[in-house]
């Protein structure tokens, strides 16, 4: 993966790629067609099923989904496609003139995970990252679905994410939570109804602007009528779950006009703790590496920095850091404070402090990082 320059330039941007997985009718295509609608604007690329690319307008009706589709047949991804191919699907969805803000591939019920996630980490496109994996449980059938499929256990453990759908059906839903919680070895794990989730939770993207805050729960109080658990059967109105979806997660939205220190952000970033799935941001490092700023990208326990030179930063009046941390079940006012602890009172330069960064910045074809 190349490196991102400004981040005022959509061509330089790097499109996050989301592995939707799950096993048969635990709600995939009812959890897409939600962010579909409710995305607040932005586009999103889909790789489906049965192997097609598409592009789609968040705000086209979701139905025309499964119209636009390419059949390779056995519909499994993991099975149907190597890298290189993966690549003829990314190339289309991420090239600029697509002006998409986030890839979905939503993967076949019988689907390996791991292997998917290895397919997009092994991609050569520059313009993408990976964006985690996504599981999506049916709360009503997951202790059956166990005795089925023991191999679920191996995929919430690998998942970022896990969304716990159809927890209105389940005959002991906080039963369930706890146990995929006990199996996600640190995803967060959040629980739905109608497969609906926030999807700033899962994208957090906006068309053509930087967003840097307190995430919007505008749409969490619109829903269709016609929107179903991902089993065919509709079931509209509202209830006491669905108008509050946020508290299933919390945000830390952080900004400090004081450097960070390097080495004590990355012992705050390798010791992170259980459920914080994604961190996003800018890190100012201030002497450590006066020439750039840090566009930050982490995603479970993956994570990514990119410099983007100060100089390139169009109307950069003060040199800040900006982060927000989302997840589920965390402590907000901790994390606050560690990162609070973060900060650099006294900085000095260091030629060895940026060492533990620069790890994580991907090297660019010719240049040394």
């Amino acid at each position: 993966m190349s490196q991102t320059s400004s981040s005022g330039s959509r061509g330089s941007q790097q499109i996050p790629v989301v592995v939707l997985a799950g096993f048969l009718g635990s709600g995939k295509t009812t959890l897409l067609n939600h962010l579909l609608h409710r995305s607040g604007g932005s586009r999103i690329g889909a790789v489906v099923n049965d192997f097609g690319a598409i592009e789609i307008d968040a705000m086209a009706v979701a139905g025309a989904l499964g119209d636009s589709t390419v059949s390779l047949g056995n519909g499994c991804l993991c099975c149907a496609v190597d890298v290189s191919e993966l690549d003829l699907y990314l190339e289309r969805l991420a090239d600029p003139s697509a002006r998409i803000d986030v890839i979905v591939i939503e993967a076949s019920g019988l689907a390996e995970p791991q292997e998917l996630v290895r397919m997009v980490l092994a991609s050569e496109n520059p313009r993408v990252v990976y964006g985690g994996l996504v599981e999506v449980v049916d709360a009503a059938e997951f202790l059956e679905t166990r005795q089925r499929h023991p191999e679920i256990d191996r995929h919430l453990a690998i998942a970022d994410l896990v969304v716990v759908n159809k927890v209105d059906r389940a005959e002991d839903g906080d039963r369930v939570l706890e146990l995929v919680r006990s199996l996600g070895e640190g995803a967060a794990v959040v629980p739905a109804t109608y497969g609906r989730i926030d999807p700033e939770f899962l994208f957090d993207c906006r068309p053509s602007e930087e967003r840097v805050g307190q995430l919007s729960f505008d749409d969490l109080h619109r829903h269709d009528d016609g929107d179903d658990h991902g089993d065919g059967h509709g079931h509209g109105g509202h209830d006491g779950h669905l108008g509050h979806l946020h508290t299933a997660y919390d945000s830390v939205s952080f900004t400090s006009d004081t450097p960070m220190n390097p080495q004590r952000l990355m012992e705050f970033l390798d010791t992170r703790p259980d459920g914080l799935y994604r961190i996003k941001g800018y890190v100012d490092f201030g002497p450590h590496d006066a020439r750039n700023r840090y566009a930050v990208h982490a995603v479970g326990r993956f994570l990514r920095f990119y410099p983007e030179p100060w100089a390139a930063i169009a109307g950069e009046e003060r040199r800040l850091t900006q982060l927000v941390l989302i997840g589920a079940g965390i402590d907000a006012t901790a994390l606050a404070k560690e990162l609070e602890a973060c900060k650099d009172d006294a900085p000095h330069a260091d030629e060895h402090s940026m060492w533990g960064v620069l790890r994580y910045v991907p090297e660019k074809d010719g240049d040394e990082v």
